[in-house]
């Protein structure tokens, strides 16, 4: 089975970590888009495996055609609040943010 987290700050990090220490998937897809950056965080992740003693593959992406034949999506991607930002911003920022992603999963991984 594998497991998407769209979203690879602290929140996603730990999710994809915690679902491959556990095995709960055969491959971690960890995606985001500051370029390089899931790509750095799984290969962290992936090279601790033995010493962990896991064998759940992690491998991260800029672009959702990884995410494709994923059984499980989880969306952990968002805007944190801003000085000055209100709380509707917020919400707008983040309603975009999610709306996007969700188009994006649907259109790849389904």
């Amino acid at each position: 089975m594998k497991v998407s987290v769209i979203g690879a700050g602290h929140v996603g990090e730990n999710t994809a970590r915690r679902i491959a220490e556990k095995e709960l998937a055969e491959e971690v897809a960890l995606v985001d888009i500051v370029e390089g950056m899931p790509q750095g965080k799984s290969l962290d992740m992936w090279e601790s495996a033995p010493v962990e003693g896991f064998d759940t593959h992690l491998f991260g992406a800029n672009g959702y055609e990884e995410t494709a034949g994923s059984a499980v999506t989880v969306i952990t991607a968002g805007l944190a609040r801003k000085p000055g930002m209100s709380r509707d911003d917020l919400l707008a920022k983040n309603t975009e943010i999610i709306t996007e992603v969700v188009e994006n999963v649907v259109k790849h991984s389904l």
